[in-house]
């Protein structure tokens, strides 16, 4: 059973077309990432599935349940890790998802056995009387992890969850992201993710990737697939000024794009036209006066094929 079917999802707060005809499917045992820069609509789009906001038009579908018509039912099969989760303090870590648990209707005999499992698994249940006040930000990412996994939920709905945390925390929360999809937490087996987030990195460890502009989904499929589209047409430059490079890449006709990674340039050039491209740079930079280290055709990172679509969904934009 698909898990997620989202049909022409649009939501707009006055003027702001904050979600603008997007439609996703999102199968069972599947990590599905949705990227984008902020005010890209992702958070608004998980708001959407998880039916703490009404679209203005579209349907949204959990585990054969209507967002729209059978909303408890629904949310019965979500569970659901927001940019802001909000901890008890004062209450200790296993207090704190026993307290989820009760909210959603699990009996004691349920919950007891559930939560020490699930603490088990996030690597939390030697800190169960700890008081979450007194967790650091790592292990409190992992509680809320915790939280929402309580009711076995046939779908897991992340937003941003490793924003602002260290790149050794990142790492160990995707390690259970990874595990969670074959973990035997949900009643239906293979556990659905869908996880926000503006990083590139953590995009190539999706099955699938949704990239998101302005409301819109601009581009979906594997990591490879998308990175398919740009393939022989970028350049890394390493030399002189950054500056100065970019101004001269830059004025080449074969050129689309130069954008600055790190120390070095990507140059985004038209199809076919690498070989071209370099070999006019390996003349005139040092003609200009610019020292040049290397010039080399590399793969397409996603982040070269994300400002690719995004310029060219802005230029679209431009001549409606």
């Amino acid at each position: 059973m698909t898990l997620i079917i989202a049909h022409s999802l649009h939501k707009s707060f006055g003027a702001n077309h904050a979600v603008n005809d997007v439609s996703l499917n999102i199968q069972p045992g599947e990590i599905y990432g949705l990227v984008g820069a902020d005010g890209a609509g992702k958070t608004t789009t998980l708001r959407l599935l998880v039916g703490a906001l009404r679209p203005d038009s579209g349907q949204v579908t959990v585990a054969g349940h209507s967002v729209n018509n059978d909303v408890e039912n629904a949310r019965a099969r979500l569970g659901y890790l927001s940019q802001r989760f909000s901890l008890y303090e004062d209450l200790t870590v296993l207090e704190n998802i026993r307290f989820f648990a009760e909210v959603r209707g699990l009996s004691a005999s349920e919950w007891l056995p559930r939560c020490m499992e699930i603490l088990d698994f996030v690597g939390l249940a030697p800190f169960k009387d700890r008081r979450a006040g007194a967790l650091s930000g790592g292990m409190k990412q992992k509680l809320g992890l915790a939280s929402a996994l309580v009711t076995r939920p046939h779908v897991l709905l992340l937003d941003e969850p490793t924003t602002g945390v260290d790149p050794v925390t990142r790492q160990d929360f995707w390690q259970l992201v990874i595990r969670l999809v074959a973990a035997p937490f949900s009643e239906a087996g293979g556990v659905a993710i869908i996880i926000s987030t503006p990083y590139m990195d953590e995009a190539s460890r999706c099955h699938r990737v949704g990239f998101m502009r302005a409301g819109r989904l601009i581009a979906e499929g594997t990591p490879g697939e998308l990175r398919a589209r740009l393939n022989g047409r970028v350049l890394e430059l390493l030399g002189g000024s950054l500056p100065a490079m970019r101004h001269l890449a830059g004025q080449d006709e074969d050129v689309e794009d130069v954008v600055a990674f790190g120390d070095r340039l990507h140059i985004r050039v038209k199809p076919a036209r690498a070989e071209a491209v370099m070999k006019r740079l390996r003349g005139g930079l040092p003609k200009a006066g610019i020292p040049l280290k290397e010039i080399r055709s590399v793969p397409p990172s996603l982040e070269d094929v994300f400002i690719a679509l995004s310029s060219s969904t802005e230029s679209a934009g431009q001549h409606d």
